[in-house]
C-alpha cells in the first residue's frame, strides 16, 4: 500500500493526489453539510465576502505548501495561476448572474445550483485539464496555439462592444427543451425534478423544473470559460498538478465570489478590459518568452503583472461608477445584466 501511494502519476506521487482530493471532498462536505442545511437561507453579502476570503485563504495556504514541498518556481506558478483563473471567473461571474436574472430564478435557490455546478465543474476542469496536459507534453509546438488563441480572445473582448438587441442564445436552448422535454413554468422550491400529471395521459410524470435548466446554463458557461482559462494556465506552467490544484482552489470560491459580485455587477462595467489585457499578456509571454525565446520572464512577472491589470481594472470600474452606488437600482441586479452575455462567458 505505501508503494502505491509514492507510484508516480502525471508526474506527482499518488499520495499528493489523493491528499489534494481529500481536502477538496471535506471542504464540500463542510460547505453542503454544516454551512447551508438551511436551504431557505439566503447567503448575504458579507457572509460572501467571509466565505471568499476564507477560500481564498487556504488556495494561498495551499499555495505556500507547494513553494516549500516541490520549490519556488513551483510555488511562483501555482500563485500566478490562482490569480489569473481568480481573475478570469469574475467575468464568469456576470455571466451566471445574467442565467438566473432571465429564469427567475430566486437567490435562496441560487446556492443550490452553484453548488452542484461547481462540482460538475471540477469534473469538467479535470478532463480539460488532462487533455491539454497531454496535448503539451506530446507536442510543445501546442503552447503557441495556445498563445495565439489567447490573443484573439483578448482582443476580441476589447472589441466587442455591448451590441444592442437581445442575444437567443438562452431563448433557443429554453426553446428547445420545452419542445422536446417536460418543463414546468414555475420553481417546485429547490428541486431540479418534480412529478406533474402529464397533459394527455394524466399521470403523474416526471418534469424538469426552470432550476434544472439554470444548472445545465451555469455548466455550459463554466465549459465555455474553461476554453480560455486552461489554455492561459497552461501559458504560465505546464505542471499538471500546479494547473490542476490553481484550478479548482479558484473554483471552488467562485459560488461565495458570486453573491458579493452579482449585487455590483454595474459597478465593473470595465474590468473586462482588464481581463482582455491579462489574456493577451499571457499570450504574449507564450510567444515571447517560450515561442522565440528573446528573453525570460520568471513566473513572479506574471503574477505581478496580472494582479496590476485586474487591480486597475477594479479600481477604475468602481471609480467611473461612483454614482451608481449612491442611487438605488431598480430592479435586481441580475436582471440588469444584458443578455446578450449568455452566449459567451466572455462577451
Amino acid at each position: 500500500m505505501v508503494d502505491f501511494l509514492y507510484m508516480t502519476w502525471l508526474g506527482k506521487p499518488i499520495w499528493m493526489w489523493l491528499g489534494f482530493h481529500a481536502v477538496i471532498f471535506v471542504l464540500l462536505a463542510l460547505d453542503l453539510g454544516l454551512l447551508h442545511r438551511d436551504k431557505s437561507r439566503e447567503i448575504g453579502v458579507k457572509e460572501s465576502l467571509l466565505l471568499t476570503a476564507f477560500y481564498l485563504t487556504l488556495g494561498l495556504l495551499f499555495g505556500g505548501w507547494v513553494w516549500w514541498y516541490i520549490g519556488p518556481q513551483a510555488g511562483q506558478e501555482y500563485l500566478a495561476g490562482l490569480v489569473v483563473e481568480k481573475s478570469l471567473s469574475m467575468d464568469n461571474v456576470f455571466v451566471i448572474a445574467v442565467i438566473f436574472g432571465y429564469l427567475g430564478i430566486p437567490r435562496n435557490a441560487q446556492h443550490r445550483v452553484l453548488l452542484w455546478g461547481i462540482l460538475a465543474a471540477i469534473v469538467l476542469r479535470g478532463l480539460m485539464i488532462g487533455l491539454g496536459a497531454a496535448l503539451v507534453h506530446q507536442a510543445e509546438w501546442v503552447l503557441t496555439i495556445f498563445a495565439a488563441f489567447l490573443i484573439y480572445a483578448g482582443i476580441k473582448m476589447l472589441v466587442s462592444g455591448e451590441e444592442e438587441g437581445e442575444n437567443k442564445s438562452a431563448d433557443r436552448f429554453t426553446g428547445f427543451m420545452r419542445k422536446h422535454m417536460r418543463v414546468t413554468d414555475e420553481l417546485d422550491g429547490q428541486n431540479f425534478t418534480t412529478r406533474r400529471p402529464d397533459p394527455k395521459t394524466g399521470k403523474p410524470v416526471l418534469w424538469l423544473t426552470p432550476l434544472a435548466l439554470a444548472l445545465v446554463l451555469v455548466n455550459g458557461a463554466d465549459v465555455i470559460f474553461a476554453v480560455d482559462s486552461v489554455p492561459a494556465i497552461f501559458a504560465i506552467t505546464t505542471d499538471t498538478y500546479v494547473v490542476y490544484t490553481s484550478n479548482i482552489f479558484a473554483i471552488l470560491g467562485l459560488r461565495a465570489l458570486y453573491f458579493a459580485l452579482a449585487a455590483m455587477v454595474d459597478r465593473f462595467a470595465y474590468l473586462k478590459t482588464a481581463l482582455a489585457a491579462i489574456l493577451i499578456f499571457i499570450g504574449l509571454k507564450i510567444v515571447v518568452a517560450d515561442t522565440f525565446e528573446l528573453v525570460e520572464i520568471q513566473p513572479w512577472v506574471a503574477l505581478v503583472v496580472t494582479v496590476v491589470l485586474l487591480a486597475a481594472g477594479i479600481v477604475y470600474s468602481l471609480w467611473r461608477t461612483r454614482g451608481a452606488a449612491e442611487a438605488p437600482a431598480a430592479v435586481p441586479p441580475a436582471v440588469e445584466v444584458p443578455r446578450e452575455r449568455l452566449g459567451s462567458s466572455h462577451g
